[in-house]
């Protein structure tokens, strides 16, 4: 497992320090400064093997954060616990730099001690944490009796993500799904790569220690429910989105709350939420997007020191939806000397140094377009090299789920306190963004 873990500055300089394991001695120390920090040429691989060690990189600004172990350890697992101590960090004092690192070092220690033991990782929830480690370290003996048994039953428990005794006047839910569609298209409309991040994050200030379900429309559930039946789970529908009756899911991951076991056997997400805000699952799509705009380019060379370019853009959605927040970029050559724009809607403007013209909307409803036409003029040059037309790029946000996706049901279930699914107040919002979302032209 880990031997040992190091926080450097950029000149090399050892911040924090802490050893594990009797294998790892100072000399792995200078072996990284040496061989990665203060490498003549940029080392770009996150892991570095020096004399039978292996060294685990992150770099957050200008501080290096570094696992090292002689151990043969599973890598993915010791850079999400990297990671995971980079969110830690970032939730107890901001910003991680030198100087934040320096004023709290004894907070850093003290969040070494308990997330790891004897090289292993443990309870890494900051809202667990926070129970026990504040800023001004561990408290004390003003602790009542009730409040260490609730953090030792917190960490030692299979439930470290959320204390007991937790209560609200009013029990709420809010769930948000945010997606980034990314899509190359050619100028003749041929979509060429096409897919959809996708993240389900949720908020819930719920009494006591409630059990949820969540349902979406998953292909393989709505196909077994259609041989089977329909459930009565699947009856109810919780907000927007698109018509589509199914999604196929390519891949998803889950936070530690969801039962695996439960989703690999029914394909159903049962899970006790923690407290606050948290990432609930991410996915990724690539079957059957809806793509919500069309960018239709024309350019058209006139002689050597004159471009004609004219952009139509589609909206594919619903016309009750608005789509917001939307910015076209439109290259130009190196060698532009001036640009003359009209445009139908919004405003445009040819920015030098970007090489680019950047068109912004307000907001456009669904099922309409909008074009706009520039006139390019260059200077001559001696360099025969074709213009290489790089790809024009879209930003924007819309209120629906590119991917199809759509919360069937969201139920909450509380066995000791009197109240059920009907008292909890629920709120669901998709929104849609551009990815890299890019049309050659």
């Amino acid at each position: 497992m880990i031997g040992g873990l190091f926080i450097y500055n950029h000149k090399g300089e050892v911040l924090i320090s802490r050893v594990y394991r009797d294998d790892i001695g100072r000399n792995a120390v200078d072996a990284f400064r040496v061989n990665v920090i203060h490498a003549r040429q940029q080392v770009r691989s996150p892991v570095t093997n020096i004399a039978r060690t292996s060294f685990f990189h992150v770099k957050r600004s200008n501080i290096w954060l570094a696992a090292v172990t002689k151990q043969n350890v599973n890598a993915a697992m010791v850079f999400e616990f990297l990671y995971k101590m980079c969110d830690v960090m970032t939730a107890y004092f901001g910003k991680i730099s030198e100087e934040n690192i320096k004023n709290n070092f004894v907070l850093i220690y003290e969040l070494l001690d308990e997330i790891l033991d004897f090289g292993y990782p443990q309870n890494s929830e900051t809202g667990a944490l926070k129970t026990f480690i504040t800023q001004q370290g561990i408290k004390g003996q003003s602790q009542t009796k009730e409040e260490q048994s609730q953090i030792t039953s917190q960490v030692t428990g299979q439930i470290g993500w959320r204390r007991e005794g937790i209560k609200y006047r009013r029990n709420e839910l809010f769930l948000d799904v945010l997606e980034s569609v990314n899509l190359l298209m050619s100028p003749q409309g041929q979509v060429l790569s096409a897919h959809v991040s996708g993240r389900v994050v949720m908020k819930s200030y719920l009494s006591g220690m409630p059990e949820c379900k969540f349902g979406m429309n998953d292909k393989i559930v709505i196909d077994k429910q259609g041989k089977g039946g329909a459930s009565d789970e699947g009856k109810s529908d919780l907000g927007g989105g698109s018509g589509k009756q199914s999604i196929a899911i390519d891949d998803c991951t889950f936070h530690q709350c969801v039962r695996l076991s439960k989703f690999d056997l029914e394909r159903s997400i049962s899970f006790i939420p923690p407290d606050g805000e948290y990432e609930l699952m991410r996915y990724r799509t690539t079957k059957d997007i809806i793509l919500p705009f069309r960018v239709i380019p024309l350019v058209r060379e006139v002689g050597r020191t004159k471009l004609e370019v004219k952009v139509v853009i589609k909206s594919n959605f619903k016309p009750s939806l608005l789509a917001q927040k939307i910015e076209v970029r439109i290259p130009t050559p190196l060698n532009t000397s001036g640009v003359q724009v009209i445009c139908m809607k919004g405003k445009a403007k040819y920015k030098a140094s970007e090489n680019a013209i950047v068109w912004k909307i307000k907001r456009m409803a669904g099922m309409k377009e909008s074009q706009i036409s520039a006139e390019i003029e260059l200077l001559p040059t001696n360099d025969k090299k074709k213009w290489a037309r790089p790809p024009i790029s879209m930003n924007f946000e819309v209120p629906f789920a590119p991917s199809g996706l759509k919360v069937r049901y969201l139920k909450v279930f509380e066995s000791k306190l009197n109240y059920s699914d009907h008292d909890v107040i629920k709120w669901v919002r998709y929104i849609g963004r551009s990815g890299i979302y890019e049309t050659r032209c």
